[in-house]
């Protein structure tokens, strides 16, 4: 299994507009982060887990040229505005995308892009073939998928787990039961937004609580915003096998 990385920002991405703080001035590539967005190849099957406001940039910097899916987390537009860019996937590839989400997000898709789901289609929408999914876990394409259920704040979201590698974001809470779908992964992503309490979103030292308590061989964290401070800076106070996630990073199971 190859991860890449598309973008480990947080909503407004970082820079944010209009901000003079020392992360968003900051020159290093690493303080660059895209709405957030992973990458996962695995036994000849590409996924893309989120569409957000950079889908487009991202498809294109990571030179993907061929999605077999998308599972989407939740109904945030940081993590779906970007869903109508499937139309050059629809082209090249002959067919409808497979999306699947919550049959909650799907009313929240429906709605924002109604002209893709109408009677009559406008030549060109984005043909998408909307796939509901509950705890259960579910097949893409011969591939087994776990969601995971967390909550950010009183929003149910879904994390994935995909054989050994665990992806969650927008994570405030994750129940006792849904934990034990994450024991045993060797590669886990969490959410980390910044130092200070957040109501819905994992500070720094409750992430790192959590992977701690997880233990897999190595966690990232992503969905950081600029308020985390410089990523070379924070880097240095995480412990042994944590490592903050950075736009365009590769791993592999």
């Amino acid at each position: 299994m190859k991860v890449t990385f598309l973008g480990t920002g947080t909503s407004q991405g970082v820079p944010l507009i209009g901000c003079d703080c020392e992360v968003c001035t900051s020159s290093s590539p690493f303080d660059k982060r895209l709405r957030v967005s992973v990458l996962v190849e695995v036994e000849g099957k590409v996924f893309v887990i989120d569409t957000g406001p950079d889908f487009r940039y991202q498809m294109l910097r990571a030179k993907v040229k061929h999605l077999d899916g998308i599972l989407i987390t939740h109904e945030h537009k940081d993590h779906v505005a970007g869903l109508d860019d499937v139309r050059a996937f629809n082209y090249h590839q002959k067919k409808a995308m497979n999306v699947y989400a919550h049959k909650r997000v799907h009313e929240t898709l429906e709605r924002e892009f109604h002209y893709a789901f109408a009677d009559f289609k406008y030549p060109g929408v984005p043909l998408i073939n909307l796939n509901a999914i509950s705890e259960e876990p579910f097949l893409v394409e011969g591939i087994a998928i776990t969601p995971i259920e967390v909550m950010h704040y009183l929003l149910p979201v879904y994390g994935f787990r995909i054989g050994d590698f665990t992806y969650i974001t927008d994570a405030k809470s994750i129940s006792d039961s849904e934990k034990k779908k994450i024991s045993g992964s060797r590669v886990l992503v969490i959410n980390a937004l910044q130092k200070d309490r957040h109501i819905s979103h994992f500070t720094l030292d409750e992430a790192i609580a959590f992977a701690l308590e997880m233990g897999a061989e190595k966690t990232y964290l992503t969905h950081v915003s600029h308020r985390m401070g410089r990523h070379d800076d924070v880097s240095k106070e995480l412990p042994p096998g944590i490592e903050f996630a950075y736009d365009g990073l590769v791993t592999k199971l």
